[in-house]
């Protein structure tokens, strides 16, 4: 099963915040997540990112690939991204 690390639109309409979630691959953006590792709001200034590091390190050793903005948060919360 390949899984991918990716945000998950949630929030109101123009007051949009995400979950930071593990989903298979295959799946739509708003799908059924594998597991939630964190939020981001992106509103605030500046933006409020909370992540599970320990679990969002587990799943990239296990092969979970991260989207672009996944990554760019994940290296400016301290978490080594392969």
């Amino acid at each position: 099963m390949p899984a991918v690390i990716r945000l998950k639109r949630m929030g109101a309409k123009k007051k949009p915040t995400h979950r930071i979630v593990v989903m298979d691959k295959h799946n739509q953006r708003d799908g059924k997540p594998i597991e939630i590792l964190g939020y981001y709001d992106p509103k605030t200034n500046p933006a409020n990112v909370n992540v599970k590091k320990e679990r969002a390190e587990y799943w990239i050793g296990v092969g979970a690939t991260p989207s672009a903005a996944v990554k760019t948060l994940f290296k400016k919360q301290g978490i080594k991204v392969v």
